[in-house]
């Protein structure tokens, strides 16, 4: 077979003799012509973004000529992500960017601004100006190849980049953000990988989380949000469809092993279409929902519903996000692994807020605030120990309800107060445990459809039996697992009618371990009326 000649553009940069040159193309977005039209300004990263990168100016024109096949290279760069002001090939022809490796591999017949792009070309973000710019590639090094596969003369035809964007080493990032800092005490928060057996539906849950990369050089966190293809971040962060159309959104981000500091590409998508924005920035509600390009490819990790409730003081809440601009990390405990859980200081901190001591940093704007019913209740966007804050979920649901689709499926969610234990009790083995919580000031019975909230840390759940017990002793069987289910843990929500009860009083979670040899703990449970 004959071979396909290959042209390598070949980028060197004076300052240190760095070489640079990623590239890649994308497919048109979705969003309407009026809309993509707003694009970001050049290398302009939005004020409360986290910076973490820069642009530099670059002229470097690419013609048909030349064989030679060179790496692009920029020592302790953590992305390059490349601007082509001009990419006109032959029919056929197509440049291909990718790390040196070949695992992220991005494609373009010619530019996707100028109707150039085929079915298939990667996706690619608009800057405000002529040109288009690749999807970042991860890592300090990149390879730009033009493939040739037209016969036609191709004098006039090329490719020129006339800029780039580097993204900073850990050491650049702290330099240029030393204020991005609110980690309470001792920094409790792990790789969600960390999190994949102990707490296996906080660990799924973050898979909707993602690192949000914005002109090229800023940083928060976004998520989807709903059944439909809607993402939230900051209004700090991206705030019009400029800023959207600069955005990429990369999904699974994650480290592979805890600790390891060894995360994948994951899934790279770019911002679509504005949707809405709240005014008065970080002193409100402070969200921006958007859609992104290439749904399809980020629906295998799920979305992320609303709680559309009042918050409650001292219940527990976990947070998932990029702080720091590193791989997804969790933030479950205040301050050491089995310690404390992280709970809401204040149900209501103002008018918009409320407040938390879970660790945070920048890059963490835009993350979800998830309670233990495994639903948002806040979007973080402040920080500040002991009372980092996250816009309540329910004023900002109010403002967007009819832009997304909120049924995951359930019944509609209760609005009524809610109860919670967050106290360990220890499980024995061959033992039995109440884990009591305490109901006042609603009036009348409990509601024919008592939401039951458990999260039970158990080497072997087949040895357990749940039940509710009522304050006048009433049992209520929540379910009796097989003995021969082997799995760990319990994250469950049931469902009781407790319309027979009095609401007010101590109801108690017991939990019978009915075989031996396994342990474990009542991590915290809820009544939710």
């Amino acid at each position: 077979m004959a071979r396909t000649p290959i042209v390598v553009l070949a980028l060197a940069v004076a300052a240190g003799g760095a070489m640079f040159g990623p590239a890649w193309a994308s497919s048109e977005p979705a969003a309407t012509a009026a809309a993509l039209s707003q694009v970001a300004p050049e290398g302009v990263v939005p004020e409360g973004a986290m910076k973490v990168g820069e642009e530099t100016v670059l002229g470097r024109t690419v013609a048909y000529t030349g064989t030679e096949r060179q790496e692009i290279r920029q020592p302790g760069a953590t992305y390059i992500k490349v601007h082509f002001d001009s990419l006109r090939l032959a029919p056929g022809d197509f440049v291909t960017v990718a790390d040196p490796a070949g695992r992220e591999v991005y494609t373009y017949h010619g530019d996707p601004t100028a109707g150039g792009a085929r079915t298939g070309d990667s996706d690619f973000t608009r800057h405000g100006r002529k040109g288009f710019a690749a999807m970042s590639i991860d890592g300090e090094a990149a390879v730009v190849t033009l493939h040739k596969r037209s016969a036609v003369a191709t004098r006039g035809l090329g490719f020129s980049i006339d800029r780039y964007w580097r993204g900073y080493s850990p050491d650049e990032v702290r330099a240029n953000n030393p204020s991005f800092f609110s980690v309470c005490g001792t920094d409790a928060r792990r790789d969600t990988v960390c999190y994949k057996t102990s707490h296996p539906t906080e660990y799924a849950k973050s898979n909707a989380v993602a690192r949000l990369l914005i002109s090229g050089g800023g940083l928060c966190t976004a998520w989807r949000v709903g059944a439909t293809n809607r993402v939230l971040t900051n209004n700090h962060c991206i705030a019009t469809q400029a800023a959207v159309s600069s955005s990429e959104v990369q999904f699974a981000y994650d480290c592979a092993t805890c600790g390891g500091n060894n995360p994948g590409a994951g899934t790279k998508v770019s911002g679509a279409t504005f949707y809405k924005t709240s005014p008065g920035g970080s002193s409100r509600l402070d969200y921006t929902l958007f859609s992104v390009n290439n749904f399809a490819s980020i629906q295998q990790f799920g979305t992320l519903y609303l709680d559309v409730r009042n918050p409650v003081a001292g219940e527990r809440i976990y947070i998932p996000g990029h702080g720091d601009g590193k791989p997804k990390r969790l933030s479950i405990y205040e301050e050491a692994q089995g310690g404390p859980l992280c709970t809401v200081r204040s149900a209501a901190s103002d008018s918009y807020n409320m407040s938390y001591s879970c660790d945070t940093s920048g890059g963490n704007s835009g993350s979800p605030v998830l309670a233990a019913n495994h639903k948002v209740i806040a979007l973080h966007h402040l920080g500040g120990c002991p009372g980092n804050q996250g816009a309540r979920i329910n004023l900002i649901y109010n403002e967007i309800k009819d832009l997304i689709d909120n049924n995951d499926g359930g019944t509609t969610p209760p609005t009524g107060p809610r109860f919670e234990s967050t106290a360990d009790v220890t499980i024995a083995d061959s033992g039995t445990v109440d884990a009591p919580v305490t109901v006042t000031g609603v009036t009348g019975n409990a509601p024919a459809a008592l939401n039951v909230e458990v999260n039970i840390i158990h080497t072997y759940r087949g040895d357990l039996v749940l039940s509710l017990v009522a304050p006048d002793g009433s049992v209520y069987l929540l379910e009796d697992f097989t003995n021969n289910d082997s799995v760990d843990n319990v994250n469950k929500t049931y469902t009781v009618n407790a319309s027979g009860e009095a609401a007010n009083g101590t109801w108690k979670l017991r939990v019978q371990d009915i075989a031996n040899q396994d342990t474990g703990k009542v991590d915290s449970w809820a009544l939710q009326f």
